[in-house]
């Protein structure tokens, strides 16, 4: 017996695909919707596991028990960063972070979709043929009148449109693992910015159990960037890291500013397959789940209305992200000199109100504030 025709496929069940799921139930509860992802759950995923509050709330606007989500993880309260020519700034947030292992956050993720009737399958998309004029078809019997693209910087899904990978310059590498948090660290999110290899940095996320997230990255330029480099460059922005640093894995970030467009269509592509990562400090889960719950939107419009999902995915995205991707970047092309860096930490430790602009910017969906623009402050 094959399957019938669902009215939506979401092929990944990371925090863009259990989103783009949340979305299209909470839009249209009676749609037919199949996520499908090639791993079972838990099962690690390379990321710095920082979720923004911002992202939280987008969470629970879709739905999700956020308590539930977060349980074990204590709020982390203070950003403590060190710029390229080592301007050092160590503030409050105006809201905290809290630090989950995506092997226990997707885990959640996929559990609280699957509370709500939405079947989630352990399957491996390979090949998606569009001819658009009856369902996309995924491995030659699995239907859907739309499918959400949600599996990764390695999308098989972009990869069956003809939508090419990021070019370099555009795609930053990061290799991250799992150590205790550094001596004096005291809960703070650390991040340690290099000038010798710029735009590069170290991160160190407290778990809140005495170890933390780790890791580097750095932007792919035209030499080859090896593991080894990373550990070693990794090790001396973080003076008194473990040597030995468990779970070490590396991952591709495609970032925002060389992201295709958004085409017309069936088939939505959202978070990294989108190139959905901010190229000012690497972070991908807001954008994850702010896209997935847009392109969820756009297909649950499509199913009531007949109407174009592709074109819908595009405004809505617009309309909710446009201004924050023309300043991110605008600043990724300016940021090149770390100077401007530079400045807006001078800028930053100066003024608390600059401080919370600058993190919002780069954790969420904020802009460049004049508040910004007036207190950067050069030497």
């Amino acid at each position: 017996m094959t399957d019938p025709v669902w009215d939506v496929v979401v092929v990944g069940a990371g925090p863009a695909g259990c989103s783009a799921a949340a979305s299209i139930g909470r839009c249209d509860p009676s749609a037919r919707v199949l996520v499908v992802d090639r791993a079972d759950f838990p099962r690690d995923k390379a990321c710095g596991d920082g979720i923004a509050s911002e992202a939280a709330d987008l969470l629970a606007e879709l739905g999700f028990d956020v308590g539930s989500v977060f349980a074990g993880a204590p709020p982390v309260c203070r950003l403590a960063l060190r710029s390229p020519a080592g301007i050092e700034v160590n503030r409050q947030m105006r809201q905290p972070v809290h630090v989950v292992p995506r092997e226990i956050l997707d885990e959640r993720l996929v559990a609280d979709i699957r509370r709500r009737g939405i079947e989630v399958r352990r399957h491996e998309v390979r090949t998606v043929a569009v001819d658009g004029r009856g369902p996309v078809v995924l491995d030659g019997s699995l239907r859907a009148r739309f499918v959400i693209g949600a599996d990764g910087a390695e999308s098989v899904v972009r990869r069956a449109l003809g939508v090419p990978a990021a070019a370099k310059g555009r795609v930053a590498l990061a290799i991250r693992g799992y150590a205790p948090e550094l001596a004096d660290q005291d809960g703070a999110q650390v991040i340690v910015m290099t000038q010798r290899h710029w735009p590069a940095y170290a991160w160190s996320f407290p778990l809140g159990d005495g170890r933390a997230n780790i890791g580097y990255g750095e932007l792919i330029g035209p030499g080859p960037l090896r593991r080894t480099d990373m550990l070693t460059r990794m090790a001396a922005l973080l003076p008194g890291l473990d040597s030995h640093p468990d779970r070490l894995r590396a991952h591709r970030l495609p970032l925002s500013s060389g992201r295709p467009a958004i085409r017309a269509g069936q088939v939505l592509l959202v978070g990294d397959a989108q190139s959905l990562i901010n190229p000012f400090t690497g972070e991908g889960i807001f954008y994850a789940v702010a896209s997935g719950a847009l392109a969820g939107q756009a297909a649950a419009e499509a199913l009531r209305s007949g109407l174009d999902a592709g074109t819908a995915y595009r405004r809505l995205t617009r309309e909710r992200l446009g201004r924050h991707f023309l300043h991110t970047s605008a600043l990724a092309r300016l940021g090149r000199w770390p100077g401007l860096i530079d400045a807006g930490m001078r800028a930053a430790r100066a003024d608390q109100r600059v401080f919370d602009d600058l993190v919002h910017f780069g954790l969420a969906d904020g802009k460049l504030t004049g508040q910004i623009i007036r207190n950067l402050r050069f030497s």
